[in-house]
């Protein structure tokens, strides 16, 4: 039997719907590729303050063409623009602010997640790679991650694993799983995951087929 081609949510639904989860008074660190993308769903009325590692606080939007300056980017390398609130502080005070548990949310991408929350999201072996970046210290030192990545490899293999085959960026980490096809979520670090939400156009037994890690199921 040919499996069911499935959609789900796109790149720009995963960006909005952990956009939902920012709230009033957050500082919130986005890791680079889909994760950046949340800064363009956060709602008018919702006063977050966007945090990089490279030593600026308070990230404004992409630049219009017109506006781009090379020198103020993100920890992505990616053009950026300041508000009037916007700070520079220096890269050991911006670790500073992760390690001591200062920033309330960090988005991450990540190429695998297992049952137990751990995350794999830096190295593939073979590939090279720079390092892992600061992506250690936000699974450390953030008190809530958010991971966002598609639900299957581009094999069709699961990457919500019962546990990670490539090398972890940090054990026991992730408090909510959101991927094309669904919501994952703990009540805290020794709970399982919850599936809470379905995309649309997903249904149940596709979350089934297609995740290896094992997980509760608690629509909402």
């Amino acid at each position: 039997m040919t499996d069911r081609i499935m959609a789900g949510w796109t790149r720009e639904d995963l960006a909005a719907r952990a956009a939902r989860e920012l709230h009033d008074g957050y500082y919130v660190n986005l890791g680079i590729g889909i994760p950046t993308l949340v800064s363009n769903f956060i709602a008018p009325d919702v006063d977050v303050t966007l945090q990089s590692e490279n030593g600026m606080l308070g990230l404004g939007p992409y630049p219009l063409e017109r506006e781009v300056d090379p020198d103020i980017i993100n920890a992505g390398k990616e053009t950026i623009t300041e508000l009037s609130r916007t700070s520079y502080v220096s890269s050991a005070e911006s670790f500073g602010m992760i390690r001591g548990g200062h920033i309330n949310v960090s988005v991450l991408g990540a190429m695998e997640v297992s049952e137990t929350g751990d995350l794999a999201n830096w190295m593939v072996p073979g590939r090279m790679v720079k390092g892992p970046g600061g992506a250690m210290d936000l699974v450390a030192g953030v008190r809530r991650i958010i991971v966002l990545m598609d639900h299957t490899a581009k094999d069709g293999s699961p990457k919500f694993r019962k546990a990670c085959s490539l090398p972890l960026t940090g054990h026991n980490v992730v408090d909510m799983l959101i991927t094309n096809l669904g919501v994952f979520e703990r009540a805290d670090r020794q709970s399982a995951f919850v599936l809470r939400e379905l995309a649309p156009g997903i249904r149940v037994e596709d979350v089934r087929r297609h995740t290896e890690a094992v997980y509760e199921e608690g629509l909402r």
